[in-house]
């Protein structure tokens, strides 16, 4: 099973270049994952990114920290047959809306993809680990892909070793820039603590760098925006057979202009 993960996908500039590059490429790949946390705007995503990530080609979306972000997805996260999205599995109230995994039959297999919210310097959240801990009780999930959405580099990477031989992927989201620590952890755990983002490539991550400058330079409050121009896609591609990853490796595509 060739599976595809694209990172956080940001603003108009990352829809555009989602829509335009995944249907390109993707015949090479048996399962997309997608993930959608900053879709509409920078922030959370809306009925219009849904469905343009859908049309590319998606077969799944999950979130992050700004999954309530907009109205559009408590209506969406209803609507389980139209909108596969996959929201943190370890929010602290369990009625919370929608889905924190969602199995899958890819080719004739089970792979049942998860979200993971990280609590370093992010919202108070339950604790990931034992929420992954205690979904892995279960025998029916076939291989299992984690996005996990969290801030701090160690606790990601914790997590990676805290699954290594239970899952077949763990790769992080929401820093927006790609690490390069892609890697196979012991046990077949493809593992690689930021994807990178899909958005505009002249930007501080996603947004025109002249508001983020100022905040720095002034220390007050700036009005940031979305940057223009062209955008690049980052993602990951992760071979999987038996529940494992046999192979692992990021994918970068920079639009022209």
């Amino acid at each position: 099973m060739r599976v595809l993960f694209i990172g956080d996908v940001f603003g108009q500039p990352g829809r555009r270049v989602l829509s335009a590059h995944l249907p390109t490429i993707r015949s090479k790949f048996d399962f997309i994952i997608v993930n959608m946390e900053n879709a509409a705007g920078g922030f959370g995503l809306h009925r219009e990114g849904a469905d343009a990530a859908l049309q590319a080609g998606a077969n799944c979306l999950t979130l992050g920290n700004h999954a309530w972000h907009n109205r559009d997805v408590y209506a969406m996260v209803a609507d389980e047959g139209r909108f596969p999205i996959v929201r943190p599995l370890n929010y602290s109230d369990p009625g919370a809306p929608g889905v924190g995994f969602r199995t899958f039959n890819v080719k004739g297999e089970r792979l049942t993809v998860v979200n993971l919210l990280g609590r370093v310097f992010m919202d108070h959240v339950a604790n990931p680990f034992r929420a992954i801990d205690h979904l892995l009780e279960r025998d029916d999930l076939g291989s299992i892909f984690v996005d996990f959405h969290a801030e701090a580099t160690s606790e990601k990477m914790a997590m990676g070793w805290h699954l290594a031989g239970r899952v077949a992927a763990v790769i992080g989201t929401h820093t927006h820039v790609p690490t390069a620590d892609t890697r196979l952890l012991p046990g077949g755990t493809a593992y690689q603590s930021d994807a990178g983002f899909t958005g505009p490539h002249n930007s501080v991550i996603g947004s025109n760098p002249e508001g983020p400058l100022q905040r720095f330079l002034t220390e007050l409050p700036q009005r940031y925006s979305v940057a223009e121009g062209p955008a690049e896609l980052n993602g990951v591609i992760v071979q999987m057979e038996g529940g494992q990853a046999t192979s692992v490796e990021r994918y970068r595509y920079v639009e022209e202009g």
